[in-house]
């Protein structure tokens, strides 16, 4: 990829390896928001996690409360350390979009800030993806920095890359178009562990495939 352009997700994320757990972990609102859905899963349900990143929090939460974890990252350094640090679930390195999966082979779904390197268009038909994969009633949570950006330019820990989201409103329609009723959302603020870093708003979507 042109550098004046960013680089890629796989690119970056392959640079942070484990600086980005250390950066982003200690998230309150992300461990709110994985006990919230701890609460409504059954016993033994199988979870993807889309953007699995090094694992932790997400795939270790879940396997340690006996839930079937699935991560998908497109970073072959965070399958790798997904895979050291969270060894009771399975990590592929692959691109969602791509990745041969069954319909109705989940129970719930998670994708905590994965999306804002995709287009629009992109997100939009991973959304409906999820859909599809999930069983009827099944639990998608999703999390997004909520700003009205297309493509646009931001230094993200030191790396030049391009970011696209929506403002809240049009990203929990986005979601509800793609199939799903929302059930809660929760806005923060966070401020990463990293020098430089400044507080950024968060949005938490719980939803059910509707």
């Amino acid at each position: 990829m042109d550098e004046d352009h960013g680089l890629s997700a796989a690119t970056v994320f392959d640079a942070l390896g484990a600086d980005y757990e250390r950066a982003f972990g200690g998230s309150a609102a992300h461990h709110a928001s994985l006990h919230r859905l701890l609460g409504d899963l059954a016993p033994r349900s199988r979870i993807l996690d889309v953007g699995s990143g090094t694992g932790r929090p997400t795939a270790l939460t879940l396997t340690e409360a006996g839930h079937d974890v699935l991560g998908v990252d497109v970073s072959p350094v965070m399958v790798e350390l997904a895979a050291r640090q969270v060894p009771g679930a399975d990590f592929e390195y692959a691109d969602i979009h791509e990745l041969p999966l069954d319909e109705g082979s989940f129970d719930a779904a998670c994708a905590y800030f994965s999306l804002l390197h995709m287009s629009r268009e992109d997100q939009s038909r991973l959304l409906r993806r999820i859909a599809r994969l999930l069983v009827p009633g099944g639990h998608l949570v999703v999390a997004t920095v909520p700003l009205d950006v297309e493509d646009f330019g931001v230094v993200f820990m030191g790396h030049k890359v391009r970011a696209t989201s929506f403002g809240p409103e049009e990203f929990t329609e986005l979601v509800a178009e793609a199939g799903f009723t929302v059930q809660w959302e929760q806005s923060a603020l966070f401020t990463p562990e990293y020098e430089a870093a400044v507080a950024e708003p968060h949005l938490f979507l719980h939803c059910r495939r509707a």
